[in-house]
């Protein structure tokens, strides 16, 4: 099994477990030292992963941080270990000072859940205020994955660690406010927009004019850019995985523009529409569930997206047959389906909170 795979198979775990521990210790034990393994050192090696480092700076209060890694005989990384549901935002000073009583180039305060990476770009031997690398596990991207294999223990390279470590921290501090800019845009972030495209003076009636649109254009290009980059990318892998299901289906060229698929026996037909709509709903549930496990059955009535392969746990069907209007189909906790108009499949991700609560019903 490679690196990334024992990170998803970790992250299955958190998110099957997190409910269940109930200490900090159990924290330590269930998620934290198999992610320690996972970076390749042995967690049962006293010289290797340290427990209960003493990182006492004036030795009277006999600080010990919760594990240090030692790497050729020198620790390298100190980890401050919390609670799963603890917020870590009020633990970082603590691992502030273990780190001045160390050597160690890197620390690490974390749940379990969230893993915050900091080191001493700003002053030598003094942690900085701030992350340059935070990785949650219950949303690993590949860029998580690849720079934890960075702190593996065959590929662990302090030097080149360094040399991106100062990027990942502005970049990751310029996401965090971009994003905030798009959650809630400010009053300078929609002026500067306005001045675009309007050419009086923008007073604050404008700006009040201006801030729905500003934030309802951004959601539309985050949508279209999720819909064309994960959709289509999803759309190539299953055209090739129900053409080898199907050898008897008859090739591109010859089905009417639009359709994917069409069985003559079932009166059945599978356009692309209703497989963009499927991978839309993969790219949504994709932070929950592995997409593994997310299938679809096409019918004369309905297009219907399941977990599992399994009936009784539909996630949300398609109503696309209909000439002038379309409808996704929601279920309740009873199993009840309500339909909601679309314009568009970009009106899919309007119901994402739904749809994500939906599967984590069937865990």
């Amino acid at each position: 099994m490679d690196f990334k795979d024992i990170l998803y198979q970790l992250s299955e775990r958190i998110n099957k477990q997190r409910d269940l521990i109930a200490t900090e210790e159990a924290t330590k034990n269930a998620f934290i030292m198999p992610m320690i393994s996972a970076l390749g050192y042995d967690v049962f090696n006293p010289l290797e992963v340290i427990p209960e480092l003493d990182c006492d700076l004036v030795k009277k209060k006999g600080e010990k941080i919760d594990y240090a890694i030692n790497r050729n005989g020198e620790t390298i990384i100190l980890i401050e270990c919390k609670h799963c549901a603890q917020n870590l935002s009020l633990h970082d000073t603590q691992l502030k000072r273990y780190f001045v009583a160390s050597k160690a180039r890197f620390g690490v305060l974390t749940n379990g859940i969230e893993y915050r990476f900091y080191t001493d770009l700003e002053s030598p031997n003094i942690m900085d205020e701030k992350p340059f690398l935070v990785v949650n596990m219950l949303d690993l991207s590949e860029s998580d994955i690849e720079q934890l294999k960075k702190f593996h223990k065959s590929y662990y390279d302090l030097e080149k660690i360094l040399s991106t470590a100062q990027e990942l921290k502005y970049t990751t501090e310029l996401r965090s406010i971009i994003n905030a800019e798009f959650l809630t845009p400010s009053a300078e972030f929609v002026k500067y927009f306005a001045k675009q495209v309007y050419e009086g003076m923008v007073n604050q009636r404008i700006l009040d004019l201006f801030t729905p649109l500003v934030k309802k254009a951004i959601v539309g290009i985050i949508n279209d850019t999720i819909s064309e980059r994960l959709g289509l990318a999803m759309v190539d892998n299953d055209e090739k995985e129900e053409s080898s299901k199907t050898p008897s289906a008859p090739s591109a060229s010859a089905l009417p523009e639009g359709v994917v698929f069409v069985d003559e026996e079932k009166g059945i037909v599978t356009t692309q529409e209703e497989i963009d709509s499927y991978n839309i709903v993969k790219a949504i549930l994709c932070p929950v569930v592995d997409v593994a496990r997310i299938f679809y059955r096409d019918t004369q009535r309905y297009f219907a997206i399941l977990l599992d392969d399994n009936n009784r746990k539909p996630i949300c069907r398609m109503h696309f047959n209909a000439k002038t209007v379309k409808y996704i189909g929601l279920f309740d906790e009873t199993g009840k389906e309500t339909r909601y108009v679309i314009q568009s499949l970009n009106d899919i991700f309007n119901f994402s909170e739904q749809l994500r609560a939906t599967v984590q019903r069937y865990e």
